[in-house]
């Protein structure tokens, strides 16, 4: 089993999801008492989240490429970086280690093309929804239409995400106006949903819509886990 290095804190709250998902898999692929060889490496949500605000994502590339460092030379095989918003400076940490960044783009990609969709529908940040770093590796080699909330959905989502589901706050409230963006989303053709954002699978479940939902956190944990175990 190699050994899977973890870029987390961003939020803690789905860093644990991450954790939780990739023992999980570990356990029920081999059995019995089997755990995930993993490192964790958590960063200040604050510090992070500040730089996004002010557009300042050379130092945040540069801090993510330090931490990718130290998980390479604590023994990481391979790392994984627990958000969605951050793989904006995937290529500036993957080139900075001799290890390969698993890119959750492509976990999600991966499952569009498994499920033969045409269009799919993005939930996430502001940055993920509306940057093309996110939305271009998502629908690399795949004849997909990545479709994106309007621009007041934009702004709802992006507010939950980082006054809310970050902080661990889950309402009822929230989780039905997500309900109906996915139906706006529908209506425009969209066959299913990506979770574009590690924290959106802990307020919007499966059951809450009427659609396919591919949760970014599960899919990523899950190449993780298959790339650790092949």
């Amino acid at each position: 089993m190699k050994t899977i290095g973890l870029i987390g804190g961003m939020s803690w709250q789905s860093s644990i999801e991450y954790y939780r998902l990739i023992n999980q898999q570990v356990a029920a692929r081999l059995g019995k008492l089997h755990s995930a060889k993993c490192l964790l490496y958590s960063v200040d949500f604050h510090e992070m989240e500040r730089l996004q605000v002010e557009g300042n994502w050379q130092t945040a590339a540069d801090l993510l490429a330090d931490i990718a460092r130290k998980l390479e030379k604590a023994g990481a095989d391979c790392l994984l970086l627990c958000t969605n918003t951050m793989h904006k400076v995937a290529d500036e940490i993957s080139a900075a280690v001799s290890i390969p960044l698993l890119h959750i783009a492509d976990a999600s990609g991966d499952e569009i093309r498994r499920q033969g969709w045409q269009r799919a529908g993005l939930l996430g940040t502001r940055f993920t929804m509306e940057e093309t770093f996110y939305r271009e590796r998502l629908a690399y080699n795949l004849d997909v239409e990545i479709l994106i909330p309007s621009a007041p959905q934009r702004e709802t989502i992006h507010r939950v995400i980082y006054t809310e589901l970050c902080e661990g706050r889950i309402l009822a409230e929230s989780r039905d106006k997500f309900s109906a963006i996915v139906d706006s989303l529908t209506t425009d053709g969209a066959q299913g949903i990506v979770l574009g954002c590690t924290e959106i699978g802990l307020l919007l479940r499966g059951d809450d819509v009427s659609v396919p939902l591919l949760d970014s956190t599960h899919l990523h944990a899950r190449a993780a886990v298959e790339w650790a175990l092949k």
